[in-house]
């Protein structure tokens, strides 16, 4: 007899670099399918900068890419872990394996699409070199557009390698952060754009969001909870 739930799972789940089951980065769950343009709460989560000109003399505004703008306060987390073995809220995984998870998530997205890569970073011997050496590359490859704009078919529709990106792996990032910061023994405030997003893709993925692999069931948040803690309980997470 055919196992349609078993089905979906399989269309839905992708490999990651390490050929462990994530979900597929072309998912887009919900009434919403991943098209070229972007949705209002992605566009929130893009940092504005104020830089000086000197020849100019006047200040002028950088935006960042989501990629970008998720990246530096992850970087950050990343370079203060201080014991790579501590366990992770990510139940079973140490702080190595979300880092590697991350990374090679990222890794197997570029080359999906043709992307050549340097070969894969040694993670354990040094995560946070590993990272910075990863990550330059691909906010660099994103910075083109002739490469962000890579156009191919998902699951669902038109899409392209940078709304890729942005829909599901900065996702990914910000989520981690929590998870590494956990593990390090601190913590990491999300800002209000990012909430936006993280509630937003949430939202998108439904029931699929707590498939095996994916997110623990969401957990009670208390009654005076912050917005942050209400978030990551939905995550099944506990702020």
């Amino acid at each position: 007899m055919p196992d349609p739930v078993g089905e979906v799972s399989r269309r839905l789940m992708a490999k990651d670099g390490r050929g462990r089951a994530t979900l597929h980065p072309q998912v887009c769950l919900g009434d919403r399918v991943v098209r070229a343009g972007r949705p209002a709460t992605m566009s929130r989560i893009f940092k504005t900068d104020q830089c000086w000109t000197p020849h100019a003399g006047v200040m002028t505004t950088v935006s960042l890419s989501p990629y970008r703008a998720a990246l530096t306060p992850l970087t950050d987390i990343i370079a203060a872990v201080p014991d790579w073995s501590a366990p992770s809220p990510c139940e079973g995984w140490s702080a190595l394996d979300v880092l590697d998870h991350v990374l090679m998530t990222q890794r197997g997205l570029l080359a999906e699409r043709g992307i050549a890569l340097t070969p894969d970073p040694d993670i354990p011997a040094d995560p946070a070199a590993a990272w910075r050496e990863h990550s330059t590359m691909v906010a660099g490859l994103l910075d083109d557009p002739q490469i962000s704009g890579i156009a191919y078919d998902g699951f669902f529709g038109p899409t392209t390698l940078g709304e890729t990106m942005d829909r599901f792996y900065v996702f990914d990032m910000l989520v981690h952060r929590w998870d590494l910061a956990r593990a390090a023994g601190t913590d990491t405030r999300f800002t209000d754009a990012e909430l936006d997003l993280i509630e937003a893709s949430a939202a998108s993925f439904g029931p699929m969001l707590y498939m095996d692999g994916i997110c623990r069931s969401g957990v009670e948040a208390p009654a005076d909870a912050d917005r942050q803690t209400r978030v990551l309980a939905m995550l099944g997470r506990r702020g």
